[in-house]
């Protein structure tokens, strides 16, 4: 059974940090790319950070870069997004996503239910 489960929104100040995790199963982490995108109020979702498996690489939205960085434990199956520095326009529904291959790829094929991240003073 296909899931992505993610946790660890919530409210933080600007310039705070908080991490995010998704739980995968029936997904293996070693072989297909995964990644993070994210979704603000009255805007288009946008990919904030990818792990590609055919690379090896990562890549991020030049708007989070530096501040915002993907991890993955394969032991556990779990994606993380650790943020740091966040900033207002951070505020979103973040969702994890994968991808049948092993390619980060415009559109990914499945979804997570998604979790809030909201930055304000």
């Amino acid at each position: 059974h296909l899931q992505f489960v993610e946790s660890g929104g919530g409210w933080v100040k600007p310039g705070g940090s908080l991490r995010l995790s998704c739980a995968v199963s029936g997904f293996t982490l070693d072989d297909y790319a995964i990644g993070w995108f994210r979704q603000a109020p009255g805007k288009e979702r946008e990919g904030v950070s990818c792990f590609s498996v055919y690379t090896g690489k990562t890549y991020y939205a030049d708007s989070v870069k530096g501040r915002f960085t993907i991890s993955r434990d394969n032991a556990k199956n779990t994606v993380y997004l650790q943020m740091n520095s966040l900033k207002p326009e951070d505020t979103a529904v973040y969702y994890c996503a994968g991808y049948r291959g092993p390619m980060c790829v415009m559109t990914p094929d499945y979804w997570g239910q998604g979790t809030q991240v909201t930055v304000s003073s």
